[in-house]
């Protein structure tokens, strides 16, 4: 499956306004969110093929997010890399049972969130 429609999601305005555009940059078209709760709502109505949320956030966290994610018929299968600065082993192992397809660390570089995109798409 080709990645053709991404959201992103994440509190800070300056760390979605720079996902977005690396997104963006591969030709793929890219929805936001600023929140868990509205994420999930926009994930279910708009389906993308690929979620890149951020763990800490107001409203529902990325984790709360992902576990309402699971429970949607259709939404459940829509892979979600977690875009973070948590980067704790314990975390990764926690996001990894919670189900998250990849996980980046923040500061993260282009190469990665592109690393990301191409190992998803298949």
């Amino acid at each position: 499956m080709a990645v053709r429609k991404v959201l992103c999601v994440d509190d800070v305005a300056s760390d979605l306004l720079n996902i977005e555009k690396i997104v963006s940059a591969s030709g793929v078209f890219v929805s936001t969110a600023s929140n868990g709760k509205d994420a999930v709502a926009k994930a279910i109505n708009e389906m993308p093929d690929l979620i890149f949320m951020d763990v800490n956030m107001p409203v529902m966290d990325g984790f709360a997010a992902m576990r309402e994610l699971k429970k949607d018929a259709g939404a459940k299968n829509i892979p979600v890399v977690l875009v973070t600065s948590k980067n704790q082993k314990a975390d990764k192992m926690w996001a990894q049972v919670q189900g998250a397809s990849g996980y980046v660390t923040k500061p993260y570089t282009a190469e990665q969130i592109h690393a990301q995109l191409k190992a998803l798409s298949f």
